[in-house]
Formats: C-alpha cells, structure tokens, sequence
C-alpha cells in the first residue's frame, strides 16, 4: 500500500492527497508535521525532512515534490 508522509495544513500535501482521492487510491497517511519525529524518519529514507513524500514499496519507489507524485500516480495508476 502507498504510503504519504504530509501534514494537514500543508498545500502541496492536499494537492497530492486530492490526487490519491481521485483516482481512488487506497493509502496510508503518516503525519509529519515539523518537528515531529515523522521527520527524522523522512531524513533516512529519502534523504531530506520535506513532505510531501510517498513511498510506493511494491514498485521500489519514493518520491518527493508534488508534481512529481502526480505525475507518478496518474502514470502507474491512473485507469484513463
């Protein structure tokens, strides 16, 4: 299952969110707000403390930067 590391506050987090809502993708959203340990976590695995950051681990990926999330989910889950 897709993984998002984000925070509800942050604009590009909903915009990624909005996206997984819509081609309706199952996910689990780990809140990383500044501060939060969540952060720390997001340091080891992607190499820097910015969200949003999705892990999709059946496909090997992660990726960070709003656009590029889009663009990696309408191209690998998108049903159009």
């Amino acid at each position: 299952m897709l993984e998002l590391y984000q925070f509800e506050s942050c604009p590009y987090c909903a915009k990624v969110r909005a996206k997984l809502t819509e081609l309706e993708i199952d996910y689990i959203a780990r809140s990383a707000p500044p501060g939060s340990k969540q952060r720390e976590t997001l340091q080891e695995l992607g190499g820097q403390q910015q969200v949003p950051f999705l892990v999709d681990p059946e496909m090997g990926e992660s990726l960070y930067e709003s656009d590029d999330i889009i663009a990696y989910l309408e191209e690998h889950y998108s049903n159009k």
